[in-house]
């Protein structure tokens, strides 16, 4: 990819400015406050975009920092470049109110859609972050952030498991991981629902077991008392002498009816012995033979009347007693009726439990679909495990190739001093002097400049097919002449469009000392 020229039509302190670029080396000159950052951020907003933060953010975002000094709602620029042989025109308005981007293939003028993807695809996948973090170096930028660290362990899980460096490894175990946890989700409802049901289940048994404890009581109650009855049954004289002695008194009850207690024949029958003892019997043996009898019929009226009275009272004893009888034998029955009935209702009640008794059994063991959601759950684990395996493995080798790419370029651009440079799959960094490991820590800061610029030269190599253009904004200020000298020869044989902003002299002078050319442009 090559960026051909720079139309800003309003950006920053620029208006109508029209910059030519031309391929390898490309030298952007300026003082300080001339607009070589702003140049930069034009090139960056027309390939990503430029969006306004919100709230208190807006304040002091790279939107806000570069609106148009004249003429605010007319904030606009437009790119031309390179890319797979053929040349388009990418023109962009940023203001909130006319916000739009076109882009035009002008080779045969096919004109496409960025909100489609289509300049998405023409960069291949280039996200601003990863163009942050290799082809764009800024004053004082040079160490790599960890965004860089997660792109190349992408880059190593995607290209080595599949050819496809486009797959992003954060976000397949993203996905994995929210996959993962949705599946938690799923068990714990799963779950909980079954122990709703089984909660349910305990307490409909609870209930039922309490009703056969209670109904096992009545049950028990009713056989004593069936048990006392027949007991107080045999103690009892046998029915049908008892009904014998009814019917005879039934039977002098007819010769002798119940309303009188003495038969008025009785009475006559005394009376007619007194007279006839009276008148027959000498005097005074008649007068005594007359009270004895008087006395006599006297006494046997008495105790007629007292029997009467005695017989009237058993009668209505065994009227009593015969109907308490009748009616204990109902009362017999009802229990037995009761009995049974219970009894069937208690036979319906312990199958209903023993149902649910093995319906808790069923809950206790794990249902088909909490099995499957377990198998899928340990799935997602083992997918989880293996990638992770997989990516470090390529991680590693991925690193080696990083080191070994670094290393050749940290070696040229120090004049041979540091033969090799190492990082592992964090970046953490140091180098070999002379057999011996030196850390981060104990070189100048000039040259961690110069490892950081290594390790980003070289990870735009390993990650990107397409020879983007590399941007360098002041990125000098620690070099000295002599490795200035070497990085820039490595620069212009590394193949790519260098575009190289500075407000010194010193860079030129270099290039024209060792011949390079170079194109300039002057701010």
């Amino acid at each position: 990819m090559r960026l051909l020229e720079l139309n800003i039509k309003n950006f920053g302190k620029f208006q109508n400015r029209s910059i030519r670029l031309h391929d390898g080396l490309q030298l952007i000159c300026g003082e300080n406050e001339a607009g070589k950052s702003t140049i930069h951020t034009f090139i960056r907003a027309m390939l990503f975009g430029l969006e306004r933060k919100r709230g208190r953010g807006s304040a002091n975002d790279t939107f806000s920092r570069y609106e148009p000094w004249e003429n605010g709602n007319y904030y606009a620029g437009a790119l031309r470049f390179e890319c797979g042989g053929k040349r388009f025109c990418l023109q962009r308005n940023f203001d909130k109110y006319s916000k739009k981007a076109l882009l035009v293939c002008e080779t045969d003028g096919e004109e496409m859609s960025v909100e489609e993807g289509d300049l998405d695809m023409l960069l291949d996948g280039l996200a601003e972050a990863s163009y942050e973090n290799t082809l764009y170096i800024g004053q004082l930028r040079a160490p790599a952030g960890q965004t860089l660290a997660a792109e190349l362990k992408n880059y190593a899980a995607g290209y080595y498991m599949t050819g496809d460096s486009d797959i992003n490894l954060s976000s397949a175990l993203e996905n994995l991981a929210l996959n993962r946890k949705a599946v938690d989700r799923e068990v714990k409802q799963v779950l909980l629902e079954k122990q709703k049901k089984r909660e349910s289940v305990e307490q409909e048994a609870s209930y039922i077991w309490r009703e056969l404890h209670y109904i096992d009581d009545k049950i028990e109650a009713l056989r004593e008392e069936l048990e006392l009855r027949n007991v107080k049954k045999e103690e009892k004289p046998q029915e049908d002498e008892m009904e014998n002695e009814w019917v005879k008194r039934r039977f002098t009850d007819v010769l002798r009816p119940a309303k009188w207690r003495v038969h008025p024949i009785e009475i006559l029958v005394i009376f007619g012995i007194i007279i006839l003892a009276f008148t027959l019997l000498p005097n005074p043996l008649n007068s005594f033979v007359t009270v004895v009898v008087a006395l006599l019929g006297a006494i046997y009226i008495w105790n007629r009347m007292k029997i009467g009275r005695r017989e009237r009272e058993t009668e209505a004893e065994e009227i009593l007693e015969r109907a308490g009888t009748e009616e204990e034998l109902a009362s017999t029955e009802k229990l037995i009726w009761e009995l049974e009935h219970l009894t069937e209702d208690r036979k319906e009640k312990q199958v209903e439990y023993d149902n649910l008794q093995e319906l808790l059994q069923e809950q206790d063991e794990l249902g088909g679909d909490y099995l499957k959601l377990d198998r899928k759950k340990e799935a997602l684990l083992l997918a989880e495990k293996r990638l992770g395996e997989v990516s470090g493995a390529m991680q590693r080798e991925l690193t080696a190739r990083l080191n070994r790419r670094a290393s050749e370029i940290i070696k040229t651009i120090t004049s041979g001093k540091y033969e090799m440079l190492t990082a592992d799959e964090n970046l953490h960094m140091g180098l070999f002097y002379e057999g011996r490991y030196v850390s981060m820590e104990q070189v100048s800061q000039g040259t961690v400049e110069q490892i950081y610029f290594a390790l980003r030269m070289a990870a735009a190599e390993l990650l990107y097919e397409e020879d983007y253009p590399v941007i360098l904004d002041d990125t000098f200020a620690f070099y000295d002449d002599v490795r200035l000298e070497q990085t820039l020869r490595w620069l212009a044989g590394c193949g790519r469009q260098v575009i190289l902003f500075s407000c010194q002299k010193r860079e030129e002078e270099i290039l024209k000392r060792n011949g390079i050319c170079y194109a300039k442009t002057i701010l």
